[in-house]
């Protein structure tokens, strides 16, 4: 990686053989193809060995980008960042909030009517960075989360094609689906709250900024308010401190391609500080409680990014003008909101550690469906590289468990700790939940206050499948 920290462009952070710095593949006439010279795959990204840059996983940073996120597009697509920044400083109210104003309503629809009049954009000139269409994605999503939980709720949502199809363009490159994501509200929404350089003159460590928890704060906001703020970060920094983790995992990869005595003692020693860091993870979620209180969370902030499955009037999102496209594009089916079951960290500890959570009784539709179909249908969300990682994760030939069910007693005892450290995590995840949303929602709308039915935003029937994942988690360890 480069030793210089700067956030203008990612040619100046990052070196030149980074993956995000090489032409890109173009999904519309075939990958690493041009229409003039015919097939070129010097763009196509290498994932056959676990080289972090391959995966876009940062050996400092994780799964978080090594450098803050871009702040805006270039001039030519500034009528999008402009009509967000709009969207923002008006401070846009939620349709299903019962104190909303006329004045507020006249507001919203003003700003609903300068969207639709927006040009539709190309989107071409994105395609050859992948900064850029992460920047156009993430705004593009906020600004149609805006449009639709603005509406009337006995309205039609209809995204409005200047909006809809150059998100649909850009998501197709990205491979995500046109919704926001945990990418668009956590991983690549943050800058830092005190400069690189002014770090560096205080502790004399050029990463102390990125690596300083407290130094974070996020880019974009559909409230405004701390609570939303603290919410996102609260991931965020789980995602940084979960670094250690990734290293100690493919620390202790190596030592079973070695596999004797020796290995066998190193690894029970990762294994064990392996927990002590999912520990640590588990106090940042709940350190969420000392700044983002659950009323404002979940009356003001959590219904903005809900997607289609959790649309309060149960309408059916269209995209105007998808008909009309001649790139093929079809009506997307995929539009569940941003869940913290996106973070590919979780993913990965639960592959790495082999947990079976293949029989919960939870499903986005029936509640009769396995629990990893769900967490594979999470990965639909993730940005393409982190989904490479955890299939490459997935294809390890010598799986921790079975590896651990062999060896010493010692060994045995340390899976169980990691194991059980998972397992806490996840209680601490259902205490949040209750905390967050069974208890608002009771208190609340008497049609949300049955804890049976209520759905994350991610879609998922969230009380049932959160404890189907969690004992399935305690009946890993073994005997």
């Amino acid at each position: 990686m480069s030793e210089t920290f700067s956030t203008s462009t990612s040619q100046e952070i990052l070196p030149s053989e980074h993956f995000l710095n090489l032409p890109r593949p173009d999904v519309f006439i075939g990958p690493g193809a041009s229409a003039d010279n015919g097939p070129d795959f010097g763009g196509i990204v290498d994932t056959t060995t676990l080289a972090a840059h391959d995966f876009d996983v940062d050996t400092r940073t994780g799964f978080m980008p090594p450098d803050p996120p871009i702040h805006r597009l270039p001039e030519q697509w500034e009528p999008w960042e402009a009509v967000l920044e709009e969207a923002m400083r008006k401070g846009l109210q939620l349709a299903i909030r019962e104190d909303v104003t006329d004045e507020e309503r006249k507001t919203s629809d003003s700003w609903r009517s300068e969207v639709s009049n927006l040009p539709t954009l190309a989107i071409q000139d994105l395609a050859i960075s992948e900064v850029l269409l992460r920047r156009a994605h993430h705004v593009l999503t906020f600004i149609m989360h805006f449009y639709i939980h603005t509406l009337p709720l006995t309205a039609s949502v209809v995204i409005p094609a200047s909006i809809g199809i150059p998100l649909l363009r850009v998501s197709r490159h990205l491979q995500l689906p046109p919704i926001a994501t945990y990418s668009d509200t956590v991983l690549y929404n943050w800058e830092l709250k005190k400069s690189p350089s002014t770090c560096e003159a205080e502790t004399g460590l050029e990463w102390a900024c990125t690596l300083d928890l407290d130094n974070l704060k996020s880019q974009d906001l559909f409230t405004g308010t701390r609570d939303e703020e603290e919410f996102f970060l609260a991931s965020a920094r789980i995602e940084l401190r979960g670094v250690e983790a990734l290293e100690l995992m493919r620390a202790s990869m190596d030592e079973m391609f070695v596999g004797d005595d020796i290995a066998v003692r190193r690894i029970t020693s990762y294994l064990s500080r392996l927990a002590g860091v999912i520990h640590a993870l588990t106090g940042l979620l709940m350190d969420v409680r000392k700044g983002c209180d659950p009323d404002v969370f979940y009356h003001r902030v959590r219904p903005w990014f809900c997607g289609q499955d959790a649309d309060p009037a149960k309408r059916t999102w269209k995209f105007e003008g998808i008909e009309k496209c001649e790139d093929g594009m079809e009506e997307p089916t995929d539009l569940s909101g941003p869940s913290a079951g996106q973070s590919a960290l979780i993913h990965a500890l639960d592959i790495f550690l082999g947990l079976d959570n293949c029989r919960s009784e939870a499903t986005p539709t029936s509640g009769n469906a396995d629990a990893r179909t769900l967490l594979r249908r999470m990965q639909i969300y993730m940005p393409r590289h982190h989904r490479a990682f955890l299939r490459h994760l997935s294809a390890n030939p010598r799986p921790m468990r079975d590896f651990a069910q062999t060896k010493t007693p010692e060994l045995v005892d340390a899976y169980n700790l990691a194991v059980g450290a998972v397992k806490e995590f996840r209680d601490a995840h259902i205490r949040i939940v209750a905390l967050y949303i069974v208890g608002p929602a009771t208190r609340g709308r008497a049609g949300e206050a049955e804890r049976g039915s209520l759905k994350g935003t991610g879609g998922t029937q969230l009380v049932q499948f959160l404890k189907g994942v969690r004992d399935k988690t305690e009946d890993a360890l073994l005997q």
